[in-house]
């Protein structure tokens, strides 16, 4: 028995042995590192979606399926074109990670939650700073999605989060003070970004490019945003494509802990989302109440005035 282990090990070809081990290591690496790239991005969701899709397709024909695997059997030669539309900015910033070393190097670190509760603080304070001098600002705090493409359109600061710098930042007349500045965990990563505004067809007149532009990245990715218009000083915040107004110092700091996993959800009702359904003419204000709270969405206590479109804008 022996010895034939032996002949074994003695006829094996182990240049092709270390060969197919190097080859086998570069590709898992490969893979590790796109997983880590896509981790925390709309291309994940995209990807775990395909997923679903590849194992509802393969439990339909073991199954005895026939109409359901047919038809996704007719979707899947359009699967190749779909993911280049789907992913094309995906696509195109991971050639461009391709070319940098830092793709080949440490684990991205999307947020780091060590220090949320002080950063929130620093950012509350600085918006019941602002609110009074009705100084436009807009906030994004990452939490699972990174916003290095966003953050790419402004400028690079990686500067530690502070209340003083925030509200130099935003002062009006600085060269930063009319864009949108990114936050990811105690850092702030750019500043003057311009954000993606939201094309949502039933937004009311009086939300404008500042508001519109908060709710656009909130569409777009789980960031918190907080907002203070240049107009009115009210404080807002956006989250999930919703647009939080007339917010005080205490339900802003709240709303943030809640959503960054900080704090005690608050009682129903303590924090209401407005409608962007427009009013009919001649329409009371507790008409509009009404039908707000059928649609359980109610408007803010006191409906702030228009922010005009060109302040703190798109950025």
């Amino acid at each position: 028995m022996l010895s034939q282990v032996i002949r074994v090990l003695q006829n094996l070809d182990y240049g092709l042995i270390l060969r197919a081990a190097i080859d086998i290591s570069v590709v898992a690496y490969v893979i590790y590192r796109l997983i880590l790239l896509a981790k925390g991005t709309r291309a994940w969701q995209i990807l775990i979606g395909l997923l679903v899709f590849f194992v509802v397709l393969f439990f339909s024909e073991w199954a005895g399926l026939v109409t359901l695997n047919y038809v996704l059997q007719q979707v899947t030669p359009l699967g190749p074109v779909a993911i280049v539309i789907l992913l094309y900015p995906e696509l195109r910033h991971l050639l461009e990670e391709l070319g940098r070393l830092g793709f080949w190097g440490a684990p991205l670190q999307v947020v780091n939650r060590e220090n949320m509760t002080e950063t929130l603080e620093e950012i509350v304070r600085t918006a019941s700073l602002l609110s009074p001098r009705k100084t436009g600002a807009l906030i994004v705090i990452e939490r699972e999605t990174a916003l290095g493409d966003v953050a790419a359109n402004g400028t690079e600061l990686d500067a530690e989060v502070s209340t003083e710098l925030l509200s130099t930042l935003f002062h009006y007349g600085t060269p930063l003070h009319d864009g949108a500045v990114i936050v990811r965990g105690s850092r702030i990563v750019a500043a003057g970004c311009t954000l993606p505004l939201s094309d949502a067809p039933n937004i009311s007149a009086n939300v404008h490019t500042r508001h519109r532009a908060a709710m656009g990245i909130s569409e777009q990715s789980d960031a918190a945003v907080v907002v203070v218009s240049e107009e009115t000083g009210t404080i807002s915040l956006a989250i999930g494509g919703k647009l939080y107004r007339g917010l005080n110092t205490d339900k802003l700091r709240t709303r943030l802990l809640e959503a960054f996993g900080r704090g005690k959800r608050s009682a129903p009702g303590g924090l209401r989302a407005i409608s962007f359904g427009r009013r009919r003419p001649g329409t009371k204000r507790g008409d509009a109440n009404a039908a707000a709270a059928a649609g359980n969405v109610a408007p803010p206590p006191n409906p702030p005035a228009a922010e005009p479109g060109s302040a703190g804008g798109a950025a």
